[in-house]
């Protein structure tokens, strides 16, 4: 093992198997700060997680943090953005709280996120979206967004099957498509291949579906553009349905079935599974959030909505993310690395922090996790916040470290409350 990461001698792995979490007391868990503002927000979400560990807890469990490179800091550290060593003990140890990492647009290297989430096979993305008062949004009722989307994260465009227009292979593709298919495109076409199998479709719908269960929401909409891509995305929309009624029936209930058996009304106890286009699921979300609970979408179709979704709070810097699977996650601030915000103290930690309170949630730890959502609500009520919400409110801002002092502090207040 490499002089530049030691491993606590008194941590144990955090060890998943078939989605269940066995969290010891002192569990590992690895972190990369990320790049740009990754290195401002991440330590102060370290110690936020730690503080809500401490107040729940006590002395009785502590997460033991390993530091792990990716992005710049390993370019620095190793001459590459994503080293071998770090591959190994994100294999080995399968937790990560990940701050923002850079990946170039139309060139450049690979996404290391996505990397990472194929390594982890963490197929499912959930990003809750939730109001919280203080917040200046667009919407005239803000309050009717609480809505989570489950998005599949290892199937779809973002395999990244791709191939330039000036390319052999694009050239080869387009000769093969006009001679077997006599399909003809132009000289000048770039190729991409949008994958959608049986088995990941249904493995996130599963996922979806237990969530929503476990967790007492109300709806799942199953978000596709089926009309159009009918054999991808009409399977995905398919291949939903199918779990559900085969896997769930005794928990569900259609919308065709609750406006032909119902009379449009959802049976008492019962998840309802419906289905939206995607064009016209931006416009529902809009003009009626509160129809919408747990959105169940593929890939490019769950990143859109995600980041629409978080913009009917006004901020999407205060939402976090969890990548997890069946038998590892990672977790994060849906944001990116803000390169002009660095190093000056003045980004908002809130979206890795709410990434952590993610991960505590998913260890087992709920009762640190709820101390987070407390403090975060609190400071907002407060008016205790960084610039990016302070020029709203009409309030001096916080620094970075110091919204974080101040969730710390108020932590303190909620003590056995």
């Amino acid at each position: 093992m490499s002089s530049k990461v030691k491993i606590p001698e008194d941590g144990e792995p955090i060890v998943i198997q078939g989605g269940v979490w066995k969290t010891p007391n002192k569990p590992i868990v690895l972190y990369i700060e990320g790049d740009g503002i990754g290195h401002d927000i991440t330590p102060v979400a370290i110690e936020v997680i730690n503080k809500a560990v401490e107040v729940a807890y006590g002395s009785s469990r502590e997460i033991k943090w390993v530091r792990v490179y990716a992005g710049e800091d390993a370019e620095k550290e190793y001459g590459n953005r994503f080293p071998e060593e770090t591959q190994a003990l994100i294999t080995r140890y399968r937790v990560v709280l990940k701050g923002p990492l850079e990946t170039p647009i139309g060139g450049g290297w690979r996404s290391i996120n996505v990397a990472i989430r194929m390594m982890l096979d963490a197929y499912a993305n959930v990003r809750p979206v939730k109001y919280m008062p203080g917040l200046e949004s667009p919407l005239k009722h803000p309050e009717r967004v609480d809505m989570v989307i489950i998005r599949e994260n290892t199937d779809d465009l973002y395999r990244g099957i791709e191939w330039s227009w000036d390319s052999k292979e694009a050239a080869k593709l387009r000769e093969f498509l006009k001679r077997e298919f006599g399909v003809e495109l132009e000289d000048d076409t770039g190729i991409g291949i949008k994958p959608m199998s049986k088995f990941k479709t249904q493995r996130i719908a599963r996922f979806a579906i237990k969530f929503a269960i476990d967790n007492k929401r109300r709806v799942v909409t199953i978000m596709h553009k089926g009309n159009i891509m009918k054999y991808t995305e009409g399977a995905f929309r398919e291949w939903a349905y199918e779990v559900a009624l085969r896997e769930f029936r005794d928990y569900v209930v259609t919308e065709e079935e609750v406006n032909k058996l119902y009379g449009g009304k959802v049976p008492e106890g019962k998840i309802l599974i419906n289905d939206r286009i995607a064009d016209n699921m931006f416009q529902q979300i809009i003009t009626r959030p509160e129809n919408y609970d747990v959105i169940l979408a593929p890939n490019l179709n769950g990143d859109y909505i995600s980041d629409a979704a978080g913009a009917l709070i006004g901020d999407i810097g205060v939402l976090g993310g969890a990548n997890v699977g069946d038998t590892g996650g990672m977790f994060e601030a849906v944001h990116g690395t803000a390169p002009k915000y660095a190093g000056k103290n003045v980004a908002n930690p809130t979206g890795i922090i709410r990434g952590g309170e993610l991960m505590l949630r998913f260890m087992g730890w709920v009762e640190a996790a709820n101390l987070i959502d407390r403090a975060i609500t609190e400071a907002v009520n407060q008016k205790k916040v960084t610039q990016d919400l302070a020029r709203y409110m009409g309030v001096q801002p916080l620094g970075t470290r110091e919204f974080g002092k101040a969730l710390m502090e108020i932590m303190e207040t909620l003590k056995g409350k």
